[in-house]
């Protein structure tokens, strides 16, 4: 049986079948064959290999002609990840076997070729999340204007708009998009020898570093990184921060969709099963299982940031749980782009329940407002406590706290009728809600992710 993440009936829930492949053994296995290729070629441009053994070793580098089995045989035999593999193309490239992993250490094929499924990762999560935020952008857009209970602690605090909440949720997504997006144009190939020096190739190494990590589309760096993981948790900490943000809509979701608020939902098709035994059950699984691959993601992320720093000059086990640990990230991340971008898609708004909703406090969401009213007048404090005593009163006596207000003295001798109901109507007291929606849409479009991008 498989993990959670390969698991036959489970792993569409937690991770999409293309970043599955991504990082399956065979596109391991040809990642690591296309660093070897690239290191050739560029070893080749330089001299320090024969031109014919460059081409040999690019025509034999195909994943297609290994026997995945045979080798994972061998890695459990030799102990070793990538030694079975190097045997294997050697026998493959015949003379120009000897070329073969020319100077190179384990470690620069296995970093280099894992940076590799990174940047494609990012670039699948990209894409999915970039479709998200303009259907979230079209949602916010949607209901700019629509009034909602503003909620602190659980509890009814001020009005806003919905979009206004939406837009607060792209702002984050903008944030975890733009952080992605710098971290994959980061990634760095890893060529450095034995224990970093290359002093097996004292005169041209540097050189062929240069070349190799051109030739793979990644940065060149001037130190080598065998031990030094923090680039491996700068893309950690993106993934981290994709799945907390998500998160935190996919708990919004949650609670909107309970019986008690009823005010948004995820879609639900004609399909959809609550429950075994409750009928009537329209439960936020794509929610749920959001939030459960978020929680996942950042075990398996603890675990490469928990154990970051490697010793000498060379640590496998502290290494070696980033050959696991990084691509269930990436798998797991995945599906929760999935999800949100399901949600996004579908979300199901109920405008009537969030004004009855509005109502509910018979008024009190309102007790800011009247109260700045009236302290202009008298002072913050002084009519806070007046304030206050009213609603608790409105509360004793599950009265409108504007009959409580309109038969006060103190607050009427100072506030006009007029200026008593404008104060309480939740749709004049929206502040910037609106202005925030545009705001937040003016930097999708700064981030070439408007609707029209």
């Amino acid at each position: 049986m498989g993990t959670t993440l390969d698991h036959e009936l489970f792993a569409d829930l937690f991770g999409t079948a293309q970043m599955r492949a991504l990082f399956s053994g065979k596109s391991t296995l040809q990642a690591w064959l296309d660093v070897e290729s690239a290191l050739a070629q560029a070893q080749a441009e330089v001299g320090e290999i024969p031109q014919a053994a460059a081409e040999r070793i690019a025509d034999e580098a195909k994943a297609s002609r290994f026997d995945l089995r045979k080798l994972a045989a061998q890695i459990l035999v030799t102990g070793h990840p990538l030694v079975p593999l190097v045997r294997e193309l050697v026998g493959h490239c015949e003379r120009h076997g000897a070329y073969v992993h020319w100077g190179a250490t384990t470690q620069d094929i296995v970093d280099s070729g894992l940076m590799l499924q990174c940047r494609e990762g990012f670039q699948l999560l990209g894409l999915d999340l970039t479709d998200t935020i303009k259907a979230l952008l079209v949602q916010a857009n949607r209901y700019r204007s629509t009034p909602m209970a503003g909620r602190t602690h659980g509890q009814h605090a001020a009005p806003i708009t919905f979009g206004y909440k939406i837009a607060i949720w792209v702002d984050e997504l903008l944030r975890a998009h733009d952080r992605m997006h710098k971290t994959q144009k980061s990634l760095t190939g890893q060529f450095a020898g034995a224990v970093g020096t290359l002093a097996s190739l004292p005169e041209r190494g540097a050189e062929i570093r240069s070349r190799l990590c051109r030739k793979l589309g990644l940065q060149a760096t001037s130190a080598p990184w065998h031990v030094s993981r923090d680039r491996v948790r700068d893309i950690t900490a993106a993934l981290v921060e994709l799945s907390i943000s998500a998160e935190r809509v996919g708990l919004e979701v949650v609670r909107l969709q309970s019986s008690e608020l009823a005010e948004a939902s995820e879609p639900i098709s004609a399909e959809h099963v609550g429950s075994s035994t409750m009928p009537q059950k329209r439960n936020p699984h794509s929610s749920e299982l959001m939030v459960a691959a978020a929680r996942l993601l950042r075990g398996a992320a603890s675990t490469l940031t928990s154990h970051g720093a490697h010793i000498h000059e060379r640590d496998l086990g502290s290494w070696a749980p980033e050959w696991i640990g990084l691509p269930q990230t990436f798998i797991l991340a995945s599906g929760i782009v999935h999800h949100l971008r399901h949600i996004a898609d579908g979300l199901i708004v109920n405008p009537d329940q969030m004004a009855a909703n509005l109502r509910i406090t018979r008024g009190q969401i309102m007790a800011e407002s009247i109260m700045m009213r009236l302290a202009v007048h008298i002072g913050h404090e002084p009519a806070h406590e007046i304030v206050g005593e009213a609603t608790r009163h409105a509360s004793a006596h599950q009265v409108d706290l504007s009959t409580v207000i309109m038969n006060d003295n103190r607050i009427m001798a100072v506030l006009g009728p007029e200026d008593v109901e404008t104060a309480l109507d939740p749709w004049a007291y929206l502040g910037e809600c609106e202005v925030i929606v545009d705001a937040v849409a003016s930097e999708a479009d700064k981030m070439g992710l408007s609707l029209s991008g």
